[in-house]
């Protein structure tokens, strides 16, 4: 309790900057007294037990705050990425998905779904996550819970959780290409995304990143097809009858590990300094041309049709980790960065995920991320972004310990 109240005026100025836009004075103070409450020692950071543990907590006036109130928290989310990238100059987004195992079926997108929590198929609710990271530091920067399809013409359940008519059932990789969208428009610019092989095997998740400009490291399914780099089309003479004959590839496209081979050099690359010593292992970098419908449509496209389209598929980095004593490789990741990229930068980037972990510790065991008691979309979605602001204030607190907090 000393530490926080030492630290109050600090926050106080945090929170005059990154609630800037909720309009009323008393919302801001009841921001401030719920951020306190969150970075405070308890078990639970449920409204209840936290207004008891508040000398100034009001548990209707914080209920009212947090579940019923009409502040927009995309405006403070705003804010507050603004105010992290500033610090701390962010290396990679990293795009994850967590998980809130719940009880009964009126919480707001809840359903039987895969639950990373609790490693199995569970009643929970899934969040889409960018978080910025170096590998000093990580903090979340923008949220979108994930709507199941049982919702989407659920009309009583929608309405009982207040539900936008708008929100309706998307993919994972959607989602997230929306948050990406969001914070292109609102910081100065975007550095390599990286993401596991939830996002990465989608190949037209992929494709919307290089339509934008943007880099990736995404890790990929072993199962993905791609060809050689050398492979080229060539065209099949015509016969006289039906339409003209097109490029093709004389060779099927094969899985990644087909393409890993005796000629294949691995080099040892360390990424970190771990816990218990050096984070090492061997990778190597190879050109392919990823392959299958997504692809060939793509690149079909950008030729201005099927019947333009000279057959050649464009080519893209693949990073491949095969530990030593390994018989095969044990991780891909497909990238649009190019081969001369140092492996060093490239390992770096695709094992950047490790920091996230520590972002969800906090943020679920320090400051109660998944402790939510309420069902609405409003009430959740204003509590992740109070969540993300008290890991923001902690976060630029531990870069500079004497800094005020601007405002």
């Amino acid at each position: 309790m000393h530490e926080v109240n030492r630290l109050r005026a600090a926050l106080g100025l945090f929170v005059e900057d990154v609630f800037a836009s909720v309009p009323r004075k008393d919302q801001r103070a009841r921001g401030e007294c719920y951020l306190r409450g969150l970075m405070l020692d308890g078990r639970r950071k449920s409204i209840q037990p936290m207004a008891q543990r508040l000398p100034d907590g009001n548990m209707q006036a914080l209920q009212q705050f947090v579940n019923q109130s009409p502040w927009q928290w995309t405006p403070v989310r705003r804010r507050i990425a603004e105010r992290l990238v500033e610090v701390v100059r962010p290396e990679v987004w990293v795009i994850d998905d967590v998980s809130f195992p719940k009880c009964g079926r009126a919480s707001v997108g809840v359903a039987r779904q895969y639950c990373g929590a609790l490693g199995k198929r569970a009643n929970c609710q899934v969040a889409v996550s960018v978080h910025a990271a170096t590998d000093r530091a990580s903090c979340p920067l923008e949220w979108e819970l994930f709507l199941p399809g049982e919702w989407t013409h659920d009309v009583p359940r929608r309405q009982a959780a207040g539900v936008p008519d708008e929100v309706v059932h998307v993919t994972k990789p959607r989602l997230a290409l929306g948050l990406l969208d969001r914070l292109a428009h609102w910081l100065a610019s975007v550095p390599v995304i990286v993401a596991d092989a939830g996002y990465g095997r989608s190949v037209s998740f992929r494709l919307a990143q290089e339509e934008r400009g943007w880099s990736y490291v995404m890790a990929v399914e072993p199962k993905e097809i791609a060809r050689p780099a050398a492979a080229e089309p060539h065209l099949p003479p015509y016969q006289g009858l039906g339409p003209p004959t097109l490029p093709r590839y004389r060779e099927p496209a094969r899985p990644l590990p087909q393409l890993v081979d005796a000629s294949t050099r691995f080099q040892s690359v360390t990424w970190r300094q771990g816990s218990k010593g050096s984070m090492t292992s061997r990778f190597a970098v190879l050109e392919v041309r990823p392959s299958g419908k997504e692809a060939t449509r793509t690149a079909q496209e950008h030729a201005g049709g099927r019947s333009t389209w000279d057959g050649v598929l464009p080519l893209r980095t693949l990073l491949v980790e095969q530990p030593e004593g390994s018989a095969e490789p044990t991780g891909y990741w497909m990238t649009n960065l190019p081969a001369t990229t140092a492996i060093a930068d490239l390992v770096r980037f695709a094992k950047m995920r490790w920091r996230i972990e520590h972002d969800y510790r906090e943020l679920k065991h320090g400051l109660g991320l998944d402790h939510f008691e309420g069902r609405t979309w409003r009430g959740w979605h204003h509590h992740v972004t109070l969540v993300t602001a008290a890991q923001a204030f902690l976060t630029l607190r531990r870069y500079d310990p004497k800094a005020p907090t601007k405002a």
